[in-house]
């Protein structure tokens, strides 16, 4: 892939050079749960979550897959008329359900004319075989990607934030997904509670062992209504957050420690002011702090992959 004027492997230029031409994800909202929410596995969902963060206001559960689509695409057709789409399953757990109702919702959006192929997001632990190949097989036509919410490489750190999964469930689907024509992707958070500086360098180096194509990050941010809030008001030494200049110094670090060829798609994410607790950044918007992180590159002469040191693999 030709990357021009970035020191890592950036989304827009896989999009670009995968599509010709812009395309743009529609999230969806199908009113899904997650297993440690509905009991199967715990109760109050994870720490920090607040789906409200994230979701734009087109996506209500109550509209059609179809509508909220629409919906979405009539938003960005202003902009770009002749973009193509991606369904984005965005909100919850979106393979946590029966197959014959998965099928019915992502057959549902694909015959949305100008969508072009799927995004899901989902859990390591809440995806069968039987969905596994269905998207494969989708995967022939469309564009499927699968994005698993990692969170962390440390199994202490997954069960503080009742994530209710281990890292070994991770390496598992991975193994299972790879190799069949799925784009797979994976979302970690930076700072977690009692992960130190090390451990979160020590992500790129996991990460990078993993068979994925694409890694999301963003830095822990405590948000109204989570588990997180109320235990930040009553314990807040137990969390060591991000300020944007360490952030955008960290992740300068972290970049170098990645595979070369991993897709970088986002750095950052910052939810709504009103229901951000902390931290309190300056007001720069995404764009503004993706700038400041490829100054930082430049200053520091450093670009992804620059201290990747490959695993050895033994033959016996």
């Amino acid at each position: 892939m030709q990357i021009t004027g970035k020191r890592y492997l950036d989304y827009s230029s896989f999009i670009k050079s995968t599509f010709g031409e812009r395309v743009q994800k529609i999230s969806l909202d199908i009113g899904f749960s997650c297993p440690n929410r509905d009991g199967s596995k715990g109760y109050g969902g994870c720490t920090y979550c607040n789906n409200n963060t994230f979701n734009p206001e087109y996506c209500e559960p109550n509209l059609s897959i179809t509508s909220q689509l629409e919906e979405g695409m009539s938003r960005f057709s202003k902009r770009n008329k002749t973009q193509k789409y991606l369904a984005y399953f965005q909100a919850y757990t979106n393979t946590y359900s029966d197959f014959n109702s998965l099928k019915a919702m992502y057959d549902e959006a694909l015959r949305v004319p100008g969508v072009i192929g799927l995004v899901i997001g989902t859990r390591p632990d809440c995806i069968s075989d039987v969905v596994i190949n269905y998207l494969s097989h989708l995967a022939k036509t469309y564009y499927v990607a699968l994005e698993f919410g990692i969170e962390s490489t440390l199994n202490r750190t997954l069960k503080i934030v009742n994530r209710c999964h281990t890292f070994e469930d991770t390496i598992s689907v991975y193994e299972r997904c790879k190799d069949k024509g799925l784009h797979l992707g994976a979302h970690l958070i930076m700072g977690l509670p009692g992960e130190s500086r090390l451990d979160l360098l020590q992500h790129a180096k996991t990460v990078s062992e993993l068979p994925i194509d694409t890694l999301k990050l963003h830095h822990l941010q405590i948000v109204k209504s989570t588990v997180m809030a109320h235990q930040y008001k009553h314990n807040p030494e137990f969390f060591d957050l991000f300020t944007q200049e360490e952030y955008i110094e960290f992740i300068a670090e972290f970049i170098g420690l990645l595979r070369p060829n991993l897709i970088i798609e986002r750095f950052i994410s910052q939810s709504p002011q009103a229901l951000l607790i902390a931290p309190k950044w300056d007001g720069l918007k995404n764009f503004e702090i993706v700038d400041k992180i490829d100054q930082k590159l430049t200053a520091l002469n450093t670009w992804q992959g620059r201290f990747y040191e490959e695993k050895e693999v033994t033959v016996f």
